[in-house]
């Protein structure tokens, strides 16, 4: 399903530089509202903490995002389809600079399935979303 993703901050980039995000994903009729912490150390995962919420109006909810200070300052798309294995979460996410496989879960299972698929650690992506489009973008 396609998925319109857009972040959000203050003027000022304090979200950016503190490596958090605050995203507004529409999906179909469906809105979700994401709190991302900066991530985790970690040599082999994108570990962050994250809290998530339905929104039933995402056009309400831009405009109280925007009466307490916080402006769009990202934009993206992408196709995902979602898949599970167990507790594991799948995502086959398709985006403008490239296809990309996602896994949720604990690192363990990760691990696990990434081995069975022909993926080692050394394979495994920690940039975001923001990161690889803004990569894409200068090649």
């Amino acid at each position: 399903m396609a998925e319109d993703n857009s972040l959000y901050d203050f003027r000022d980039g304090r979200l950016r530089t503190a490596r958090q995000a605050i995203r507004l994903r529409k999906s179909g009729k469906r809105a979700t509202l994401t709190f991302k912490g900066a991530p985790q150390k970690s040599r082999s995962f994108k570990v962050r903490e994250e809290f998530e919420t339905g929104v039933s109006d995402a056009g309400q909810l831009r405009k109280v995002l925007k009466a307490i200070g916080l402006v769009p300052s990202f934009s993206y798309r992408k196709h995902r389809t979602v898949l599970r294995q167990g507790r594991l979460v799948i995502c086959l996410d398709e985006t403008p600079v490239g296809d990309f496989l996602e896994l949720e879960g604990k690192r363990h299972e990760i691990t696990r399935f990434a081995r069975r698929l022909g993926f080692g650690r050394a394979d495994f992506i920690r940039a975001d979303y923001v990161e690889l489009i803004l990569e894409g973008r200068t090649k």
